[in-house]
């Protein structure tokens, strides 16, 4: 009934192509002019999850063998997205985090605020310094020592963070990031956006490599944040899948550093959320 309401006649549906191969293949919604409202924090992932969340809580599931989703939100276009992705990837890491955003000021995202939300995924260079807890140095460590949007794959020369004052349907970018753990990469950033919510997908374009051990294939890394409007809150699922190489440990140790990237990243978008929020 929930999404019969959010979605019976109010949208014209459209297909975007994103993936490699073009494996992916995600409806893009496009809003009509009647008004959207939020679901609820419990409709969205349960009674006892958004009690845990509401407490201030953040929620990690962890699969290094035959994963399936198991926090994923009940948002339709969500699982939808997610569900495409993992069959375009059959990975065999899973690792989902959720977390609840308060916001600043009660009430529903206006589509300014919606859109400043979205310009603020797009500001790649921003994740450039930012730090996260590694557990095999058991410090505090930076992420990523550089990250720059780019003209695309092949020329690789650096663009500004793009700025939108209405938010797309859809959108790709690509991105040249100096991770300290995993080397100099280039990504795919694929965006979509819809009433109530926006996602992105990020793409490793080129293997992932953990000093001299292989430890993602390229085109074997997905990531996928999502930030849905709840009212007084936001609702954010993080998830990265990998198709992960089977040397021995080397799953546990990409998971637990993934969970933990999880986290900076989060930490991250709600600061520069706070900021656009807070003006």
């Amino acid at each position: 009934m929930r999404e019969a309401q959010q979605t019976a006649g109010l949208f014209a549906r459209g297909r975007i192509r994103f993936m490699k191969n073009g494996s992916l293949l995600f409806l893009v919604l496009a809003a009509a002019a009647a008004p959207l409202f939020p679901v609820s924090l419990a409709e969205l992932v349960g009674a006892e999850k958004a009690a845990a969340l509401n407490a201030g809580g953040v929620i990690v599931e962890v699969q290094l063998k035959n994963p399936v989703p198991r926090i994923l939100p009940q948002h339709e276009a969500l699982r939808r997205l997610i569900a495409e992705t993992m069959d375009s990837l059959a990975p065999g890491l899973f690792v989902e985090t959720l977390y609840r955003y308060q916001k600043p000021r009660k009430g529903v995202w206006s589509e300014a605020e919606r859109t400043a939300l979205f310009n603020q995924t797009l500001a790649l260079s921003t994740l450039t310094g930012i730090q996260y807890y590694s557990a095999s140095r058991g410090v505090m460590r930076t992420f990523y020592e550089s990250s720059r949007v780019i003209d695309g794959p092949d020329s690789k020369k650096a663009l500004p963070d793009p700025v939108y004052s209405a938010l797309p349907p859809s959108l790709t970018l690509y991105a040249r990031q100096k991770d300290l753990t995993f080397g100099d990469n280039i990504y795919r950033y694929n965006y979509l956006s819809v009433p109530d919510a926006f996602f992105f997908v990020q793409e490793n374009l080129t293997a992932l490599t953990a000093g001299i051990i292989p430890a993602v294939g390229k085109n074997k890394l997905r990531t996928v944040m999502a930030v849905i409007d709840c009212g007084d809150s936001a609702l954010i699922y993080f998830v990265s899948m990998a198709k992960a190489v089977s040397l021995p440990g080397m799953g546990e140790r990409i998971g637990n550093s993934f969970t933990n990237r999880a986290e900076a990243v989060l930490k991250w978008f709600t600061g520069r959320a706070d900021k656009v929020l807070e003006n």
